[in-house]
């Protein structure tokens, strides 16, 4: 039996607990090696794709996904890696951007609710209703009295799609200002990248200290048992794709999707 440690039990955020991101480490490997990686994502992708394909099947619950974490952290190489196990018909992506002026008439939680996946489904998020105590705090779009309830809003809009069917596993992927650096370089330097680099990336990474007080805030507030959050050691990539895609097979194994009771049918079928 293997002695390396269990990697939802390792990253996942304990109801309670407060989150100190300088003491994870974001280039952890938990005991994993590189050059076995790809064979083991491989095989996870495949099972998910098996788990997938019951839960559309059976059309009784919902998987939510959500991706946070801050520029060039691997939100978009996570989804193109990991989420190429599940079949388009059943999966949906919704990345949020800065709400329109529609959005904005109505409670936060309004264009979020309106995204999320029905039963037999698998909703992605890349970003998400955190941004309201991520970006608005950060910047103080709101006081904080307005931003510090939005904790409690979030605990119970999700308690509500729990209750309602929807499993909901979070993930915040951890890389350190210098892997951004390195990232940021990269994108500039290569012109099939560039096109990914703004100005306005450079003056995010100098509220850097304070978006990591945010997401702490964040992890401790509103991870529960229902919907936990998984701090995601992403500064490799190959160690963020292992990680997120060994968590989801086990959250949709424990979701124990099967096919439905086979129809009614005669027991000799002639199709013309």
């Amino acid at each position: 039996m293997s002695d390396r440690p269990d990697l939802r039990g390792a990253l996942r955020v304990k109801s309670g607990t407060k989150v100190n991101l300088s003491k994870l480490d974001p280039a952890e490997t938990h005991g994993r090696q590189k050059e076995t990686a790809e064979e083991e994502i491989s095989e996870l992708l495949g099972r998910m794709a098996q788990l997938q394909d019951k839960l559309w099947a059976e059309q009784k619950h919902a998987l939510l996904i959500v991706l946070q974490g801050i520029d060039a952290s691997g939100k978009d190489g996570t989804i193109r890696r990991v989420m190429t196990a599940f079949n388009p018909q059943g999966c949906v992506v919704a990345g949020f951007k800065v709400p329109t002026g529609e959005e904005l008439a109505h409670d936060f939680l309004w264009r979020i609710h309106k995204r999320t996946p029905g039963k037999g489904e698998i909703g992605i998020f890349n970003r998400s209703h955190y941004e309201q105590v991520l970006v608005v705090r950060v910047h103080d779009l709101e006081p904080k009295k307005a931003w510090s309830r939005h904790y409690e809003h979030i605990r119970n809009f999700e308690t509500l799609l729990t209750d309602s069917g929807t499993t909901i596993v979070k993930f915040f992927l951890h890389i350190s200002k210098d892997e951004q650096r390195q990232r940021f370089e990269e994108r500039y330097n290569d012109p099939k990248k560039r096109w990914k680099f703004s100005l306005a990336d450079l003056e995010e990474r100098k509220h850097w200290d304070d978006y990591t007080a945010a997401y702490e805030d964040a992890l401790s507030k509103t991870s529960t048992d229902d919907a936990p959050w998984y701090v995601i050691p992403a500064d490799r990539n190959w160690m963020r794709n292992l990680a997120v895609a060994s968590i989801l097979t086990a959250t949709l194994e424990d979701m124990k999707p099967a096919y439905p009771p086979e129809p009614d049918l005669p027991k000799e079928l002639v199709i013309a």
